[in-house]
């Protein structure tokens, strides 16, 4: 899953090493948070498919840098 995180965040942005090691630390904490509430609404749901649902999504919203 690792790779596969590294790869969608990695698409189109540009990126340093650190800012994409501390995105992908913020998604995956997001997540580990947020998992309990989305399993008891959706048991069939995996945590791996979750967060792969997050990652996507911070892909695609834009990055505001200021």
């Amino acid at each position: 899953m690792k790779a596969k995180m590294h790869s969608i965040l990695a698409g189109d942005n540009q990126l340093s090493g650190n800012e994409q090691v501390r995105m992908e630390m913020q998604i995956f904490l997001h997540a580990l948070n947020s998992y309990p509430e989305r399993f008891a609404r959706n048991p069939s749901l995996s945590f791996e498919e979750y967060c792969g649902g997050l990652v996507q999504s911070a892909k695609t919203e834009p990055q505001g840098r200021g």
